[in-house]
């Protein structure tokens, strides 16, 4: 039992610890795939802007604070809210303008903000596609090949819209993200189109997830192990505790035993000797008889119960032959239900399961003794068995009061009765389903009771098939 409930704590905390590293790792990942997006996007934006400066073509608004914009995002300038505009600040800016002229291709030399190494190789992976009204290529501005060629369907957007921003798949598989302009002068290109490569950020993504994963994978371990050794030292004690509750409980019962078994043979024996004018003599030595019974069989669930939790029961898994077993438990309870007036019958008792026969006898006895005492006379109890699938359901249906819906639920805990008074009576102690769901479930079976308050109640036994008699004899 603590095994289990050890491997289950261990795996909350393991999946708790997977959360939050599956959390913490795709909050990193995002970040860092924003941050390429942001930087990819301002890069073109502000190459754009350089490029419509150069060509001495009308500045679109969206682009005017593109050099701002891009010295904050690279750490040039710090965005302070709440600041009124700096006098020497904006003179600074327009002095890093670009100014035509500069240099040979007749094009402005880049501001200071963008003279860092970082700056020059984010701008260096930028591709410039002058295009023609058609779309067509004008000529290669670029110190390298061209990576892919010009997007007409980017280009028809930024012509009807202006301007248009998307990735592409180029035919190799690798992905570009693109910045088209329309230009307004008629005296140039009719737009511009600048792309960007994406394999370098796409491969850091990949290494960076790469990374994650093994981080995230050596921490679940690392957690899961502490898990494991975590709950066995917090349940270590009540271990113990539950072990030596049940070596009493079983070492209570066999000692118990002996006394009981005295008290009955000297009630049998005194009212053997017992006058027979004795009434009041008979009618208490019954009582201790009676007393003493009902103990040792409380004594014998309490030593069974121990046994099922401790795991220490011990059967025997064979295949059983419900034909046979059945006819048995039908000829002992018949006669029991004749002195009641109850008609106990045996229908279908086909199949064979895997299971241990005292102990399927004892559960059958269980549920067929529970009918008995809530059946009135006249009544019905019906046994029956029938294959179903890869199990064998075996059934005791009555005819008696039934169980109330609120009970339904609790019929299956220790000391619990449905009508306590009603069980002091018959000497029923509430351990009997106890223990047939435990005997059921150690042969890997499962156990169910429905009932209509009353209409009758039906118990359920389920239990996995096994060979066939002829089968098995020849093994």
């Amino acid at each position: 039992m603590f095994s289990g409930l050890r491997l289950r704590l261990s795996l909350v905390y393991a999946l708790a610890a997977l959360i939050l590293v599956v959390l913490i790792g795709s909050g990193a990942y995002l970040v860092v795939a924003r941050y390429f997006s942001n930087v990819t996007d301002l890069a073109l934006r502000h190459k754009m802007a350089h490029e419509f400066h150069a060509l001495g073509a009308p500045l679109p608004p969206d682009l005017a604070n593109a050099d701002r914009d891009w010295s904050v995002i690279r750490g040039e300038i710090a965005p302070l809210p709440f600041v009124q505009s700096n006098p020497q600040v904006e003179r600074r800016e327009e002095e890093e303008k670009i100014r035509p002229g500069d240099d040979e291709r007749g094009e402005a030399e880049l501001p200071r903000a963008l003279t860092t190494p970082v700056d020059a190789a984010e701008l260096a992976a930028i591709v410039v596609l002058p295009l023609d009204s058609s779309g067509r290529l004008l000529f290669n501005p670029n110190n390298l090949d061209l990576p892919l060629e010009p997007d007409q369907a980017a280009f028809q957007a930024a012509l009807a819209r202006g301007s248009d921003l998307r990735t592409i798949t180029m035919n190799d598989g690798r992905r570009a993200r693109l910045l088209t302009y329309r230009l307004t002068r008629a005296d140039g290109p009719a737009a511009l189109q600048l792309a960007r490569e994406l394999s370098d950020q796409e491969q850091v993504l990949s290494q960076l997830m790469l990374g994650l994963i093994g981080l995230g994978t050596f921490s679940i371990a690392l957690v899961g192990a502490a898990s494991w050794w975590l709950a066995g030292r917090a349940l270590r004690p009540a271990q113990e505790a539950w072990e030596r509750q049940q070596r009493f409980i079983a070492s209570a019962s066999h000692e118990l035993r002996a006394p009981l078994t005295l008290i009955r043979a000297s009630a049998e024996v005194a009212l053997r000797d017992t006058p027979s004018d004795a009434a009041d003599q008979y009618e208490l030595l019954g009582d201790i008889l009676a007393e003493s019974d009902h103990m040792r069989r409380l004594v014998d669930d309490l030593l069974t119960l121990t046994r099922l939790d401790s795991g220490q029961l011990k059967l025997v898994i064979e295949p059983v032959n419900l034909a046979d077993l059945l006819s048995r438990v039908h000829r002992q309870v018949a006669r029991l239900g004749e002195q009641r007036g109850i008609t106990v019958e045996l229908t279908t008792a086909d199949g064979v399961v895997q299971a241990d026969a005292e102990r399927l006898q004892q559960v059958l006895l269980i549920a067929l003794d529970n009918a008995l005492r809530h059946t009135p006379s006249n009544g019905t109890i019906t046994l029956a068995a029938t294959p179903t699938g890869r199990m064998v359901q075996i059934t005791v249906t009555d005819t008696g009061s039934g169980i109330a819906p609120e009970h339904l639920p609790h019929i299956f805990e220790r000391f619990y009765r449905a009508d306590p008074a009603r069980g002091r009576e018959n000497g029923n102690a509430g351990l009997g389903l106890s223990i047939a769901k435990g005997l059921v479930e150690a042969m890997h079976g499962r156990i169910t009771v429905t009932s209509t308050l009353g209409a009758g109640t039906t118990v359920s036994v389920a239990l996995p098939r096994g060979e066939t008699t002829v089968a098995a004899n020849s093994l």
